[in-house]
């Protein structure tokens, strides 16, 4: 008897190919099942009606929480309500909603967020990543550069909104992310660095003769107008943002580019 054969006419080389044909089968379906663990089942755009599932959808996927926050299962999470305020442009899967109450509280386009979690973003050591800077105790405002605090905030409108209160620095990366604003009917609110042009601190009025040294120093924000800051979302806790409330803070500000005056939102040619 050949040496080659295993069993009658059953030789290594097919035990081979079959193995691999079965190792490249089962890899396929395990694959395809570990690409379903987020999101799905899925569910219909207009309706929210969960759709079967099938043999591909995988496991929950469990996440472990650092700093002692135990376990988080995205698949445990109510799903996001459908009965936003909002309408379909027209009547077709894929339709852009356009807003039908009003747009800066909507949560729509680029004012739309996420619920994250609400509890404060966190360093890598466990300590609140984003804080005052008279909380840091490590960070301070190089005293060549502008303080800030006490400047004048205008809004997109050029209207007076209040002054700046505190500035909030991010210790993990060491910048500023949030100004606190006073506004003129004594509320606090937050604004997002990355909306905010400080006037006032050219460097060619530094160092050129020609140029006024008398130039206006405030903070201009023109992503919404001085009305709207009002209603910028507030911090549930004094000295403390959560991700929950950060999320928000952005939407806010960042559907201003599109919502805050009706131009905005209207095209441009």
């Amino acid at each position: 008897m050949n040496a080659t054969y295993i069993v009658g006419t059953f030789d290594v080389a097919e035990l081979a190919f079959l193995l691999f044909f079965g190792f490249f089968i089962a890899l396929v379906f395990y694959l395809n099942k570990e690409s379903r663990r987020e999101g799905y089942p899925l569910e219909e755009e207009e309706t929210g009606r969960i759709l079967p599932g099938s043999l591909f959808d995988g496991d929950k996927k469990t996440f472990q929480l650092p700093n002692g926050r135990g376990t988080y299962v995205p698949e445990d999470v109510a799903r996001d309500d459908i009965n936003v305020p909002g309408a379909q442009s027209f009547k077709a899967a894929g339709a852009p909603w356009v807003p039908t109450g009003d747009p800066m509280k909507a949560g729509m386009g680029p004012g739309a967020f996420a619920n994250r979690a609400k509890y404060p973003d966190l360093t890598f050591d466990g300590r609140p990543r984003i804080v005052p800077l008279a909380d840091s105790h490590e960070l301070i405002i190089s005293p060549n550069d502008p303080q800030l605090i006490g400047w004048d905030v205008i809004g997109a409108d050029k209207q007076a909104v209040g002054k700046v209160s505190d500035i909030w620095v991010d210790q993990a990366e060491h910048l500023i992310r949030y100004l606190e604003i006073e506004t003129t009917t004594g509320k606090k609110v937050m604004a997002p660095m990355m909306v905010a042009v400080v006037h006032g601190n050219s460097l060619l009025g530094k160092i050129l003769p020609t140029t006024n040294h008398d130039e206006r120093q405030y903070v201009e924000i023109d992503a919404i107008t001085a009305a709207q800051f009002e209603d910028v979302p507030a911090l549930e806790t004094a000295r403390i943002i959560t991700r929950y409330e950060e999320d928000r803070i952005q939407a806010y500000f960042g559907g201003g580019y599109m919502y805050a005056t009706p131009e905005r939102s209207e095209a441009w040619i």
